[in-house]
């Protein structure tokens, strides 16, 4: 079998005998393909495989030199949980202490910090961000948004609390410039978040004890034209109160013309029973004249004349002792009208009195709550307005991004590499889908005895066209 002649046969299906070919052995049927093919079809198309990997290999080099360089600059932070401000909220609240670093990763990612970046360094403005953009202004900014926040890495540090915030571009000074305004902007709503509710809470502090002051200076005024009004110095309860007094005496006065009136009563009810008064100079004859009465009739008899005319005697001082009695009982009784009069007037007075002292007892102690409260608020206003201009720095800047001095990207070295790997495999792999799929020829022994199951006796060497003999 000829292996050298440039016109070789084609395997071609429909070409061969429609008759039964005889039954080949094992090792001449066997599936696949051997090295010896392997080798034909690589020494059929070496020469177009090597210009093929060469022209790769140099199209590949100019491609990786053209790539455009990427310089990362990087900003460091450091995370100082201790250091808030004493009237802001706490940092970490119920122990969330674990997730406060993402937390600020996340912060730093977002819009909030993105959107004030591209402002403040006119991205939207520059060609190299937005110069070839075409569209409304909303999108040209989520696109450049869209691809900050791709260039943007936020990284902390192994097991610490540094922050990392590395950006990439085109340029060095792009790159660091970048970097800087991101962690920058960082920093100010971090601050803000945290110092801004302690100066709303100083001006609301300074705000409320204006009020306070205002309440003390009106409720001193309210005390004061008060005590004008009613003409009353002193308005604590029971300190120089002379109508109380007075309606005590009064009362005490009432109290012993009713027990005068309440004696003459009992005097003139043991008149009507016939018992004789307990003092008065009535009384006292009344007792003389019953004795000597007594006396008489025993001696003389009840009819004597003189027993007659002591009885009649007796009569008319009992007469004159119920007769001075009902006068008393009337002065008794004129006494309590008058003094009961005297006592409602006086107590109608004492309440009255003691309505306006207890009025002005609710302003003296509404003034006195205003001047503690007010003397409190401003025991503490210094410290507020300390801790108010007390900046709190729970994050602050460790170094700021400067320009590389190398580019991180791309590594050109390992890109010629892969691109080696893939330009060899294409320019060697082509040719073999091309002769096993497409054009498939006879180039060696085992074609003949692997497809067609035809044992091959012997194999000639490079045979010599007629032309060549010649």
């Amino acid at each position: 079998m000829n292996t050298e002649r440039t016109n070789l046969p084609r395997v071609v299906g429909s070409e061969l005998p429609a008759a039964a070919m005889p039954a080949a052995d094992e090792d001449l049927s066997s599936p696949g393909i051997s090295i010896v093919q392997v080798i034909g079809i690589v020494r059929a198309h070496l020469r177009r495989s090597l210009i093929a990997l060469l022209a790769l290999l140099v199209a590949s080099g100019l491609l990786i030199k053209l790539l455009p360089h990427s310089y990362v600059a990087t900003a460091t932070l450091i995370v100082n949980h201790a250091d808030n401000n004493p009237l802001a909220a706490p940092v970490f609240p119920g122990g969330l202490e674990a997730t406060f670093i993402p937390t600020q990763i996340e912060l730093i990612q977002s819009p909030a910090v993105l959107q004030p970046v591209i402002d403040q360094l006119h991205l939207m403005s520059d060609p190299e961000w937005g110069g070839s953009f075409k569209g409304p202004p909303a999108a040209l900014r989520e696109s450049i948004l869209t691809r900050l926040s791709g260039s943007l890495n936020v990284a902390q540090g192994n097991q610490s609390d540094l922050l990392y915030i590395a950006v990439s571009a085109k340029h060095p000074d792009e790159a660091a410039r970048i970097a800087n305004a991101v962690a920058g902007q960082y920093l100010k709503l971090s601050r803000e978040r945290i110092d801004q509710p302690a100066v709303q809470s100083a001006e609301l502090y300074s705000k409320e004890l204006e009020d306070l002051r205002q309440k003390t200076i009106e409720a001193q005024e309210q005390v004061t034209a008060f005590r004008q009004q009613h003409g009353m110095i002193d308005l604590t309860p029971g300190n120089g109160d002379e109508a109380e007094t007075t309606l005590n005496d009064l009362d005490q006065r009432l109290l012993a013309a009713e027990n005068q009136e309440r004696s003459v009563q009992a005097q003139l009810q043991a008149q009507a029973w016939g018992i004789a008064p307990a003092n008065g100079d009535l009384a006292g004859n009344l007792a003389t004249e019953q004795t000597e009465l007594a006396k008489m009739r025993e001696t003389l008899g009840p009819r004597h004349p003189q027993v007659l005319a002591l009885e009649s005697q007796i009569a008319a001082t009992r007469k004159a002792i119920a007769a001075g009695l009902s006068s008393q009982l009337d002065d008794a009784r004129k006494l309590v009208t008058q003094y009961s009069a005297a006592v409602q007037v006086q107590r109608q007075l004492v309440l009255t009195h003691r309505h306006v002292q207890d009025e002005g007892t609710k302003l003296v102690l509404e003034l006195e709550s205003a001047e503690a409260t007010y003397k409190r608020a401003l025991d503490g206003y210094s410290q507020i307005q300390f801790a108010s201009t007390d900046k709190a720095n729970d994050v602050s800047m460790v170094s700021s991004a400067v320009p590389p001095v190398k580019a991180e990207k791309p590594n050109k070295t390992k890109l010629f590499f892969i691109a080696s790997i893939l330009s060899f495999g294409l320019a060697f792999g082509i040719p073999f889908v091309y002769e096993l799929l497409i054009d498939r020829r006879l180039r060696c022994r085992d074609d003949m005895e692997r497809h067609f199951g035809i044992p091959v006796l012997a194999q000639f060497g490079a045979m010599q066209t007629r032309d060549a003999r010649a």
